[in-house]
């Protein structure tokens, strides 16, 4: 008998944080839900975190995942982008910590070949598989989209004693 593991695929921003959660029975995905935490991009920074922290938190109590994933942050031309990025990431991070939930880092290009096959798929390919992957999941965001394939990823890398549920 499989053991169902849910998990919560995170994908963070500071005015849109994606958020995706599925279920992973044995080797099959099932789409629960999805969406996207926006905060007020005129609230001072501290706020803006407060209310990444707070939503993640309460999506955490919510759906009561047993793993998450978040993406790592890229650091491109551009490193006080990323470094606010960053804590976004961190705050959501955080939320899941507080909740117990263990939490794995993906880096983009990890994230798009285990969803695509290629570390170097555009969006628009990752919105398109992740549709092909979890025909129930609709239409959604890009950031959700993102967050969805978040959650794939770690699904793809879960410890295999978990798969079976001998942890």
């Amino acid at each position: 008998m499989s053991t169902t593991i849910r998990i919560l695929g995170i994908d963070p921003g500071l005015r849109h944080t994606g958020w995706g959660v599925i279920e992973l029975t044995g080797m099959r995905l099932s789409h629960i839900a999805h969406g996207v935490i926006s905060v007020n991009p005129a609230l001072d920074m501290a706020e803006r975190l407060g209310g990444i922290f707070e939503a993640v938190g309460e999506l955490a109590r919510y759906h009561a995942p047993t793993a998450a994933g978040v993406e790592e942050t890229l650091v491109n031309a551009n490193p006080r982008s990323a470094l606010k990025l960053g804590q976004a990431r961190g705050a959501a991070m955080a939320a899941l910590a507080m909740g117990g939930v263990p939490v794995a880092e993906f880096a983009p290009r990890k994230i798009k070949l285990a969803v695509v096959g290629t570390g170097t798929a555009d969006k628009d390919q990752v919105m398109f598989m992740v549709k092909r992957l979890l025909p129930k999941a609709g239409e959604m965001k890009l950031d959700a989209a993102d967050a969805l394939a978040c959650a794939i990823c770690a699904a793809h890398h879960l410890p295999a004693e978990r798969k079976r549920g001998a942890a």
